[in-house]
């Protein structure tokens, strides 16, 4: 295979400083394997090589250099080492379902969009972060974190318009990702920074969404990195999301003391989510049995609602991220475009193009 001479001399300035962990995040974004990037670059060395490369006890040489770059699309100083920089766990609402394998691709994928989101605010200032942490123990609970964001954002007890509208205000970025597999709801990285949510766009029910993001959020304010994978923090915050949501304060004396569908539907309307989560919350708030519970979501199966609702289609398309979106156009005002930070940050600008694709609203919008 011919190398540019170019790339070769560029190559050899950036080996001595390229850091293993950026050779691993670039194959990661593809998705493949040790030997499927070894395959892309025609063998250009062993996957024992890579191995080597990827931990960070060799460099590359220039020529295996640009075969990774050429191979991956990245830039070649993609690979440099950048201060702080280091891939996190992240919490996945379908843990058991996503492949280790897709988990490490949208991990991949959401530090790219960290840094990108870095380079961008060279640019531009985005919301300060404001979320506040409440660590679960044996004086605080998840409904006690949840209220403490409500009142922290001034929300009081009423339903939430938008949540990923207030998650945006409050500083963390999101995304929708048309690309996930069925089994991955949602997932979100806590970069201490600038935190990343990633939506689904697949199921397509908005009510379901509100409550993955509402979940996300509670993994922000509750959880530490290292806590992702463990047994409580999902039913943590499940708990966060249904107080954050639906706040006891308020949402008890509305909820029907029978399963009354009528009811539900109009709760449904007015608090923006299921009627199997206002199901869940009658009961964890004691306002029905346990066993009259079960009877309701056995009621539902039958009835096939358990993955659409009457009602679905009233609560309007699903929440979109603008904050994005919003930033780019000021910024593409002044001829500063994806490219442009992308080329700027030594980012795959064919890669952030794909990812950034769900921070547009897909309708035609009209200028008054």
């Amino acid at each position: 295979m011919t190398v540019d001479p170019d790339a070769l001399r560029r190559a050899g300035s950036v080996a001595p400083t390229v850091a293993g962990d950026r050779i691993l995040l670039a194959r990661e974004l593809r998705g493949w394997t040790q030997a499927e990037l070894v395959a892309h670059t025609d063998n250009a060395f062993s996957t024992a090589a890579l191995s080597q490369l990827e931990q960070g006890r060799t460099r590359p040489t220039p020529p295996t250099l640009v075969a990774i770059a050429d191979a991956t699309a990245c830039p070649l100083e993609f690979f440099v080492r950048r201060p702080g920089d280091q891939q996190r766990p992240g919490f996945f609402r379908s843990l058991k379902s996503t492949s280790a394998r897709a988990r490490r691709q949208h991990l991949a994928r959401a530090r790219l969009l960290h840094d990108f989101v870095s380079a961008l605010e060279e640019h531009v200032a985005l919301p300060d972060l404001d979320i506040p942490r409440r660590r679960i123990d044996g004086t605080s609970s998840p409904a006690d974190a949840a209220r403490a964001v409500r009142e922290q954002w001034d929300l009081g007890d009423e339903p939430i318009a938008n949540v990923v509208r207030e998650l945006e205000r409050h500083g963390v970025v999101v995304v929708r990702n048309a690309h996930f597999e069925r089994e991955v709801d949602a997932f979100s990285v806590r970069y201490a920074d600038r935190p990343i949510i990633v939506l689904g766009s697949e199921k397509a029910v908005t009510a379901r969404s509100r409550f993955d993001a509402a979940h996300e959020l509670g993994h922000l304010v509750m959880h530490r990195s290292a806590d992702a994978g463990e047994r409580d923090t999902e039913r943590e915050a499940h708990a966060f999301a249904a107080e954050f949501l639906m706040p006891a304060a308020q949402i008890r004396a509305e909820l029907p003391d029978t399963v009354d569908w009528s009811a539900l539907m109009r709760l449904k309307a007015k608090w923006r989510v299921s009627i199997a989560a206002l199901l869940l919350r009658a009961r964890d708030l004691e306002v029905i049995p346990a066993h009259r519970y079960v009877n309701a979501v056995k009621a539902m199966s039958a009835r096939g609602w358990r993955v659409r609702e009457p009602g679905d289609a009233n609560l309007g398309p699903l929440e979109a991220p603008v904050l994005l979106q919003r930033a780019l156009d000021v910024l593409r005002r002044h001829d500063i475009t994806i490219d442009t930070i992308a080329t700027e940050a030594a980012l795959p600008a064919g890669e952030l193009h794909e990812l950034l694709e769900g921070v547009r609203d897909p309708r035609p919008s009209i200028q008054l």
